[in-house]
């Protein structure tokens, strides 16, 4: 089928199952096809084609409202309803969202990005729905490892005893990004069990009714059977809390799919479907991904699949703080590593390989990473807890009360600081300074280079005196493959850059601070640079050494909160008089892009530094 040519699911219901069945191939090819050459969410979308194309054939969309929580395994769902010819623009600047989009189509009711919101979103729209005396259904679908994080818990605790009906798919593909953990995995597991029970009666099944005699026997020991298994359905931990449960059904099989559907469908009150999937089905390296290299990808060969690469001059910030964390704790037996559901991303699968009694992923659950985090810190242990800048928003009571109230001596790792591109509004890490700077006790730093950031961690350690926080990119930097030994003054700044000629001063930190140094010597520009390693505290003394010349404070975070805005208030507070000028991000939400794009549309490039650059020379000598 071309599916190009797709506008609404409305065809779905006039297929049969031989044809839907078919047409998931088709849809399956197409997502290989497409995503391995403009990169994201891979093996999940490949997992999910049967159950999306069976929501479109039972239901009525858009008027029955599909939440995906997460969203990022919506990529069928956007080809059933009309947006296959834009998959060439996926997660550009521009382009085609990675997640549902409510702008994007009247298909898409709701717009995630992180996970275990679907099931509380349905719940609202289910109370409205009812005040409005409206009849439609509202279906949640819901990955396993999202259904063991906190939110998924309290919308299902709350959702269970109303009067009101949501359709809650549970997506369970025993996989997160990576390997799932946890009670909640074991409790599916158990439940998955289960299958081989179904498998086994299907097999009876058709050997019994090939014959009148054996018919009579099926249906016999079918009351039997049926009983056994509906006690069964009815001691799990959704039926305890209210709901009817249906499953486990075989994610793959289209006709078990409808049916299920239909089940539920016709049920007036709320049901889970126990749905088991394969992620990554249909291409042989993802099915067998453990790790998550297929869960979000770049553009490769379908040919080959991803192959290693190995840079030894270059690597991203991920695996240069992961790779100092790992030495340290060859000789540092205190030290620990927290991570939620990260593991992968966050480049930690080799500590955790190496140091298996010492690293703790704990899921999708990023409150209680930062709780834990505070317990090991004050029972001994050193912790270090990586946590994506988006993630971290999560956590924020938890950092605030359990981590720097108790002054917990750790460092947190906030990986994918700054902007992050692709992935859009939902996870630009353009908003922990400005919640964090606030916070008393904490220490805030960002390197700007390999040895620096060895540093950081070196000095969090021997001091043990705060909760020390380090943020980094997911850009690429130079590395040595050295380990240094060496720690730094807490709230030093350094100059990066400095002439004597100079007639102003730039301020800023992290990636930022080679670009300029860069721009600077390519443009012969009379300005020095200060490296602001340390966000908070300030380096008091290197600001009020600076007072006599105009400064610039240069950052890509929301200027909202900023360390400008900071330096501001310190000079406010002091009584100086000077002429400051601040370039970051005005306070709104960032579309994708590459970083590149972004950094540009925000106007915060090179070409707007040298252009404000000339703007106070120009002032100073008129």
């Amino acid at each position: 089928m071309n599916l190009m040519d797709i506008k609404n699911p409305d065809f779905l219901k006039q297929l049969n199952k031989k044809e839907l069945t078919s047409l998931a191939a088709d849809i399956r090819k197409f997502i290989i096809d497409n995503v391995s050459k403009t990169g994201g969410h891979f093996s999940s979308n490949l997992g999910i084609v049967e159950l999306t194309i069976g929501l479109h054939y039972v239901f009525g969309a858009p008027a029955d409202k599909f939440l995906f929580d997460v969203g990022h395994q919506t990529y069928v769902h956007k080809i059933l309803t009309g947006r296959a010819d834009r998959f060439t623009t996926l997660r550009q600047k521009d382009g085609l969202s990675g997640f549902q989009k409510r702008c994007e189509s009247e298909y898409d009711c709701f717009e995630a990005g992180h996970s275990s919101t679907a099931i509380s979103a349905a719940t609202g729209m289910a109370i409205a729905r009812d005040m409005n005396n409206d009849h439609y259904e509202i279906i949640a679908v819901v990955g396993d490892a999202a259904m063991a994080s906190g939110e998924s818990f309290e919308a299902l605790n709350h959702l269970g005893g109303l009067n009101t009906k949501v359709i809650i798919i549970l997506n369970d593909n025993n996989m997160s990004i990576g390997n799932n953990v946890g009670g909640m995995h074991n409790l599916l597991n158990d439940i998955r069990v289960s299958q081989g029970y179904e498998n086994v009666r299907s097999t009876y099944r058709d050997l019994l009714i090939r014959t009148a005699r054996g018919k009579k026997v099926y249906r016999a020991t079918k009351r039997m059977k049926d009983s056994i298994r509906n006690a069964m359905n009815n001691d799990t931990m959704f039926s305890q809390l209210g709901f009817d449960y249906i499953g486990p059904v075989d994610g793959h099989n289209i006709s078990e799919i409808i049916r299920a559907l239909k089940v539920a469908q016709r049920h007036e009150h709320s049901s889970v479907i126990h749905v088991m999937t394969t992620k990554g089905k249909g291409y042989d390296q993802a099915e067998n991904d453990r790790l998550g290299l297929y869960h979000g990808v770049n553009a490769f060969d379908i040919t080959k699949g991803i192959q290693p690469k190995y840079d030894p001059d270059n690597a991203s910030w991920s695996q240069i703080v992961s790779s100092h964390i790992k030495y340290m704790m060859q000789d540092h037996k205190d030290i620990c590593v927290v991570t939620p559901a990260m593991k992968t991303g966050s480049c930690l699968n080799d500590i955790f390989l190496a140091y298996p009694k010492r690293c703790f992923d704990v899921g999708i659950a990023e409150e209680h990473a930062m709780t834990m985090t505070s317990g090991i810190a004050l029972n001994g242990a050193f912790p270090f807890l990586s946590i994506y800048s988006s993630f971290l928003q999560r956590a924020y009571d938890q950092l605030n009360h359990d981590i720097a109230r108790m002054d917990c001596p750790c460092l947190i790792g906030i990986d994918r600081a700054d902007l992050v591109g692709k992935d859009g509004p939902t996870h630009q890490g353009v908003f922990d300074i400005g919640f964090m700077m606030p916070i008393p006790n904490l220490v805030i730093m960002e390197p700007s280079n390999e040895t620096e950031a060895q540093m950081m961690i070196n000095t969090a350690y021997a001091l043990k005196d705060h909760p020390y926080v380090m943020r980094y990119s997911n850009q690429i930097t130079s590395r040595t493959l050295n380990h240094t030994e060496e720690t730094l003054e807490v709230g030093q700044w350094v100059y990066a850059y400095k002439t004597d000629e100079a007639t102003s001063v730039i301020i800023s930190y992290g990636d930022a601070i080679n670009d300029i140094i860069k721009t600077i010597k390519d443009n012969d520009l009379k300005v020095n640079l200060i490296n602001a390693r340390f966000l908070k505290p300030l380096d008091e003394d290197m600001l009020m050494s600076i007072t006599h010349m105009p400064i610039i404070v240069y950052e890509r975070s929301l200027i909202d909160g900023s360390l400008g805005t900071y330096i501001n208030d310190f000079y406010i507070k002091h009584q100086q008089v000077v002429n400051i000028k601040n370039l970051a991000i005005e306070n709104h939400y960032i579309a994708q892009g590459t970083v590149p794009e972004q950094i540009v549309e925000e106007h915060v490039s090179m070409d707007d530094l040298m252009a404000l650059i000339e703007e106070i020379e120009s002032e100073r000598t008129s």
